[in-house]
């Protein structure tokens, strides 16, 4: 069972998971990109090791420990992308949902990079970047395990299906 945005896209997409996937909620992300895979008729892999990157004519899906500088280039390829990553209740709906614009911010850590900052290195380098969506899942709990809790688990379908809505508008 294809989803219909499968069918009909033409627009090149990347749908990028980041986190932690030894740490529980972090790693909700890559959760999500099996949902999404799935409810779209998709061969997930079983580990994370496993095929990534995986095309599918115009999208790609990717999983990364963290967004880095170096991904700017590439995303100019792009005319769409999806960031999926886990908040931690800094945010206050469960299930965050915000079009990302480009726009530098600076950050006191080298490992964190946000969707905004890395769209804005991309319009340096593209001189354009695509459109993007940012969809953050409340992550409740961070041991070291990759099995969600029952309550960020819960929320997976729902984050899927929004981007699933969002890819097919």
């Amino acid at each position: 069972m294809a989803s219909l945005f499968l069918k009909g896209s033409c627009l090149k997409t990347l749908i990028i998971g980041y986190g932690n996937i030894d740490r529980q909620d972090d790693g909700v992300a890559w959760h999500v990109l099996l949902q999404v895979m799935q409810q779209s008729g998709i061969y997930t892999p079983g580990m994370i090791e496993d095929d990534f990157p995986m095309v599918f004519g115009d999208l790609e899906f990717q999983f990364q420990l963290q967004l880095l500088p170096e991904m700017a280039d590439d995303l100019g390829k792009y005319e769409r992308v999806v960031f999926i990553d886990a908040h931690t209740g800094n945010v206050p709906e469960e299930i965050h949902r915000e079009v990302v614009s480009s726009e530098y911010q600076s950050s006191p850590f080298t490992h964190h990079l946000t969707p905004s900052t890395l769209l804005s290195l991309c319009d340096v380098i593209n001189k354009r970047h695509p459109d993007s969506l940012l969809v953050s899942i409340r992550g409740y709990e961070f041991k070291f395990t990759r099995e969600l809790s029952q309550r960020t688990q819960e929320l997976v379908p729902e984050a899927a299906q929004q981007i699933i809505d969002w890819l097919g508008d």
